[in-house]
Order: structure tokens, then C-alpha cells, then sequence
């Protein structure tokens, strides 16, 4: 993706995901947003922003974090968020295991109390190591620890998966995950 799309999908995951209000943009109770009003928003702003742009930010961006309504008139980011929205998503079985990428320097306190979803709502979770080790490569040393997502399911725990793929729970605890040697 070019630099200028890098940044307006940057400022789009801002607004989407977790300060709207920044530019006085109003999201529905499950992250929706008026595409025509971010737009105007974002140039109120002083964020050149226009509806080719935006369509480019959502075809082209690497991890599909947007989606655009079923009409095209409204976009939401489909996880991350760390402001109060439901993502309208039912719970279901996951694969026996699915991974967490993180960085070297965040094991001490994982392994005291776990994964947890911190700043925001859920917990991010990968299919495949190759993904979880992209994400821990952009918060240090990365590291990929292997979750018994099943197991975690048997016993109670909720998964969801997002629109493009991800996995999501609430936290996952120390006994359930294997942790590198």
C-alpha cells in the first residue's frame, strides 16, 4: 500500500477503532459509521479524504480491518476496537489450537496472569504461526505462543472469529497456553 494509504488507513483505524470522537464522528452500537459523514468529518479535520481513497484503504490494506456495509453506506473496523461496541458476533467452536504473537519482553507478566485483552475488548488470536509471529514482530522480539483454544472452549470460554479471519476471546489464561522454550 502506498504511504498516503498507509496513513488515511491509519487515521481511519483511529476513528474506527478507538477515538471517533476526535473528529466528532458518531459510530452505532456495533462500530458502524456513515461512510458520507467520516468522510466530511475527516476534511473537517484536515484529513484529505475521499470516497476512491477510502474504498483503496479497505481493498487494499494487508489485514482487512475494514468492512463496508452490505449497501456501502456505512464502514466499521471489523476488531481492535478498544471503545465499548458489539461487533454482533456469535460465539463459536475453534480449531484445537490457535496462536498469539507477542514480544520477548511481555512473557514475564503472561505468565503470571495470562493473555488479556488490556486497552481493548478482546483478545487477538491467529489460525497460523506466520501471523501471529508478524504480530509479535511489531512489539519487539516476537514470540509465538501456542493456545489450547478447544480445551479453552470446553471449558467455557467464548471464541468469535471476525469478518477477516481473526480469532478473538476474552483472555486467555496461563493453563492453556504452551509457551516457547
Amino acid at each position: 500500500m502506498e504511504k498516503k494509504l498507509v496513513r488515511l488507513s491509519k487515521f481511519i483505524s483511529l476513528v474506527l477503532r478507538h477515538k471517533p470522537e476526535q473528529i466528532g464522528l458518531t459510530l452505532d452500537p456495533n462500530g458502524w459509521a456513515d461512510v458520507d459523514e467520516l468522510l466530511a468529518k475527516a476534511n473537517s479535520a484536515n484529513v484529505a479524504l475521499d470516497l476512491k481513497q477510502l474504498q483503496q484503504v479497505v481493498d487494499q490494506n494487508n489485514k482487512q480491518r475494514f468492512v463496508f456495509s452490505d449497501d456501502g453506506r456505512r464502514i466499521r473496523a471489523n476488531q481492535g476496537h478498544s471503545i465499548n461496541i458489539d461487533l454482533g458476533l456469535a460465539p463459536i467452536a475453534p480449531p484445537s489450537k490457535l496462536y498469539h504473537g507477542t514480544a520477548e519482553r511481555f512473557l514475564k507478566s503472561i505468565r503470571a496472569i495470562g493473555v488479556i485483552a488490556r486497552s481493548r475488548q478482546h483478545v487477538h488470536l491467529s489460525l497460523d504461526q506466520e501471523t501471529a509471529q508478524s504480530v509479535g514482530k511489531r512489539h519487539g522480539k516476537p514470540v509465538i505462543l501456542t493456545v489450547a483454544a478447544k480445551e479453552m472452549y470446553h471449558a467455557g470460554y467464548d471464541f468469535f472469529r471476525s469478518k477477516n479471519g481473526v480469532w478473538l476471546t476474552n483472555k486467555v489464561p496461563t493453563a492453556y497456553l504452551t509457551f516457547p522454550k
